[in-house]
């Protein structure tokens, strides 16, 4: 440990002097609060801290003491359903403790060392085991098997093992290493934010994660371990958007980091979740999430660790070979707070005042995530997806943050200000819009859902981009100086839109759409393109085809149930093609 004085304060950063024999990243306590600080930079024997609660009140002089130890979060039974703050402070225990209002110098275990929990061992004493290896597992909820692993690094021979009702601090087993060293094994371990934990080879994607959001799984898909962007303008839908990935995304785990958004939003994270239903167990959505709270009111060095501390409990559940999905809403208020910490550590700006490794930290953050083979001596993968919400300054993404985040990312979902104004949610530009993953993911869609999915998400986009076209044509000579063929295009093109791509979040059925029922309303959009296509060019008339009574049904299709999805696409082809027929029979071809 290494003890100083207070020389400066400077907002959330402090200098304390004395602090020689402290190292880079300690986690130090500020003052005679005890306030929580991690050390940024060294200058001989003066250390800047970035303070994660508020200074006001404090005066130099005052002491500083290092743990010696980086900021670490504890992993273990316990997280599941637990929300945090942005270093893994127990908000709820903290609320118990101190009241509504968060009170400085709090001391608060990460997790509860109270509670007691039903360990079973799978291993025995006298295994080999590695780091990464199976222990025994906790039921945390009734969905979630929590394995208790062996730390990473540690490798040995089992001396004891345990099982039985136990509190988190219990040893539940010894390992003797080759050393002959006996190393004493809890129900959890600490791990520190910023150094990734190691896993043994990262795959390609092949996997799609799918969103149950028709625009994104259609059109734009992301991968099981890939990373995607959503930039938007406030009001565009970010949050919605990110609300309905962490709700119906499947994956094993869904870690929410609310990184300095308005509380209310947080708030509603927090009130809607645990009356969600999740469609996959029937159980509460929060029997399968980790929600880190860290809004816009609290302190804004907390901010900047909030995403490492997320990141960093979302690759645990991944080395237990869980499908991890990480939400950080929004990167850009936490790259705001290491601009202010570096423009108080005086050092040089960037573009826009941001430091000069703020696309590193990004790339640092991203590649995080991937599908893995975990550490260990069995055979097993887990994936972390990680999505990260931008909120460019009126919408300019050409701003330093969104160019940095486009550099790194595989998908990028553009929100529109336009498409949020007219009431089209979500409000992803399918024009700007892309996916990197799309052809490596094309086999899996074809195998799994239906073998002609690429060639209509082709047909799909390639008429949405030909309806851009003619609509500039239309701006300058009205619509009636088109002809039928591309009038028809213009229809199905707003089809596709109003039917296909907007898509209700509040809605029981319109909230979360399967892959067949999305393969289903494409076959039918474009199969009514087809036939009428066909109509037109036996001469009938355009006005005819376009307000067939059977448009209406194609339209509503989304609303209908998941069971009768099925008969219900068999019953609008076969009204579809005879309404074609009666068209084309009444003109007289």
């Amino acid at each position: 440990m290494s003890n100083g004085t207070i020389l400066k304060i400077s907002g959330p950063l402090v200098v304390a002097q004395g602090m020689r024999d402290a190292n880079m990243f300690d986690v130090v306590r500020v003052s005679n609060q005890r306030l929580i600080g991690e050390i940024i930079e060294i200058h001989d024997d003066r250390a800047s801290i970035q303070v994660y609660e508020e200074t006001s009140g404090l005066r130099p002089g005052e002491p500083v003491e290092s743990t010696g130890v980086p900021l670490s979060v504890e992993l273990g039974p316990g997280l599941i359903g637990g929300i945090f703050d942005g270093i893994q402070r127990p908000l709820e225990e903290i609320m118990a403790v101190s009241g509504n209002n968060l009170e400085r110098g709090v001391e608060v275990p990460s997790l509860n060392r109270d509670r007691i929990w039903n360990f079973i061992a799978t291993a025995n004493a006298g295994d080999t085991v590695t780091g990464g290896d199976t222990l025994g597992y906790v039921n945390e909820t009734n969905i979630v098997k929590h394995k208790i692993l062996v730390p990473p690094g540690l490798s040995g021979t089992l001396v004891r093992i345990q099982d039985g009702e136990h509190k988190l601090d219990d040893v539940i087993a010894d390992l003797e290493d080759a050393k002959g060293q006996i190393h004493s094994l809890n129900l959890y371990q600490r791990w520190p934010v910023r150094i990734g934990r190691p896993y043994k080879k990262k795959f390609a994607p092949t996997m799609p994660l799918i969103t149950g959001q028709r625009v994104i799984d259609s059109l734009f898909p992301l991968a099981k371990g890939g990373v995607a962007a959503i930039p938007g303008p406030f009001g565009s839908g970010k949050t919605v958007t990110q609300h309905q990935l962490a709700k119906w995304a499947q994956a094993d785990i869904i870690v929410y980091i609310g990184c300095g958004e308005r509380g209310n939003e947080m708030t509603d994270v927090l009130n809607e979740f645990p009356e969600l239903i999740d469609p996959n167990t029937g159980e509460s959505l929060m029997k399968r999430t980790v929600l880190i709270a860290n809004t816009s009111d609290m302190p804004v060095a907390a901010r900047e660790a909030s995403i490492y501390t997320g990141i960093t409990i979302a690759e645990y559940f991944r080395d237990m070979g869980f499908s991890v999905a990480l939400m950080a809403d929004s990167t850009s208020r936490w790259a705001e707070a290491l601009r202010e910490m570096s423009g108080r550590l005086e050092e040089m700006p960037g573009e826009e005042g941001y430091p000069a490794y703020l696309a590193s930290r990004l790339a640092q953050f991203y590649e995080r995530a991937g599908r893995v083979s975990i550490l260990g001596s069995e055979d097993r993968e887990g994936s972390l997806s990680a999505i990260g919400a931008v909120s460019p300054p009126g919408g300019d993404i050409s701003e330093p943050v969104s160019q940095a985040t486009l550099r790194i990312v595989k998908v990028f979902w553009g929100l529109d200000a336009q498409l949020a104004y007219k009431r089209h949610f979500p409000a992803i530009n399918w024009l700007t819009s892309y996916s990197l993953y799309s052809d490596s993911l094309s086999s899996w869609f074809n195998e799994n859902v239906a073998a002609d999915w690429n060639a209509f998400r082709a047909r799909i986009l390639l008429i949405l981009q030909e309806e851009a076209e003619l609509e500039e044509i239309v701006k300058l000579v009205g619509m009636d100086a088109l002809s039928p063929a591309d009038r028809l295009k213009m229809e199905v093109a707003r089809s596709i839109r109003e039917d296909f791509l907007h898509q209700l979040a509040f809605h029981e059925i319109d909230t979360h759409t399967s892959p067949y029922k999305q393969f289903l309303m494409m076959k039918l959009i474009l199969l009514y393109y087809d036939k009428a296509s066909g109509a037109l060019e036996f001469g009938a008339d355009i006005e005819n085809i376009v307000n067939l009574p059977i448009r209406e049904k194609i339209g509503r299709f989304k609303y209908v149930s998941e069971d009768l999805i099925r008969e219900e696409a068999d019953s609008i082809e076969s009204e579809l093609v005879h309404e074609i027929a009666e068209t084309i029979e009444k003109e007289g071809f």
